[in-house]
C-alpha cells in the first residue's frame, strides 16, 4: 500500500492537474456504479454510458476546475487559523458550491443533448436541494480539508469524500426535472 501511495505522489508532483483529473474519474465513476447498483430502484439495468458521462464530468470538469479552483484559494488565504477555515469553507459553500452545480447539470445536459430549456427546468426543480445537501457534506469535510489536509492531497481527500455524495449527485442528475414537482 506505500509503494502505491508513494507512486500516487510522485504522480502528483510530476504531473498535478492530470493526476486530479484521474482522481475524479475514479470518484465520480465509482459513485455512480454504486448508485446504480444500490440506490436506484427502477429496474433498469446497468447504464455504462452514464457512469461513462458521470467518469469523463470527473476526468474533464471536477479535477481540473478542483485543481485550479482550490490552488487559488490556498494561494490567496493560506494557513489553517480558525477564521481562515471557515473563510474558505464559506467560499465554497456560497459561491463554488453553485457554480459547480450549474456546471455538473450543464455538463449532463450537453453530453445527453437536451436542449436549454432542459437546463434552465433541470437548475430550477434541482440546483437548490443539490446545494443545500451538499451542505450536510461538504461544510463538515472541508472544515477538516481546509485545516488538516495539505494543499496538494486537497482533491484525493475530496474524491474520497466525493464518491459517497457522487452517489447522491448521480441520482440527482439522473433523475428528471419534473419527478419532484409530481411529488409535490
Amino acid at each position: 500500500m506505500s509503494a502505491i501511495w508513494a507512486r500516487y505522489n510522485q504522480m502528483l508532483d510530476a504531473q498535478p492537474l492530470l493526476t486530479k483529473a484521474l482522481t475524479s474519474l475514479c470518484g465520480f465513476s465509482i459513485g455512480d456504479v454504486l448508485a446504480q447498483k444500490f440506490i436506484n430502484d427502477d429496474g433498469k439495468p446497468y447504464d455504462v454510458m452514464r457512469t461513462i458521462r458521470l467518469g469523463s464530468f470527473g476526468f474533464l470538469l471536477h479535477g481540473t476546475t478542483g485543481h485550479y479552483f482550490y490552488g487559488f484559494l490556498d494561494s490567496k488565504m493560506p494557513g489553517t487559523k480558525p477564521v481562515t477555515v471557515a473563510t474558505k469553507v464559506a467560499i465554497d459553500q456560497t459561491i463554488w458550491n453553485p457554480i459547480f452545480g450549474c456546471m455538473f447539470f450543464g455538463y449532463l445536459n450537453v453530453v445527453e443533448g437536451k436542449t436549454w430549456n432542459d437546463y434552465t427546468t433541470k437548475i430550477k426543480a434541482d440546483l437548490k436541494t443539490a446545494v443545500m445537501g451538499s451542505w450536510a457534506v461538504w461544510v463538515p469535510a472541508h472544515t477538516i480539508n481546509f485545516a488538516f489536509i495539505p494543499p496538494s492531497q486537497r482533491l484525493l481527500y475530496i474524491n474520497s469524500i466525493q464518491i459517497g455524495y457522487n452517489v447522491f449527485l448521480s441520482f440527482l442528475g439522473n433523475k428528471k426535472a419534473d419527478e419532484g414537482e409530481k411529488e409535490l
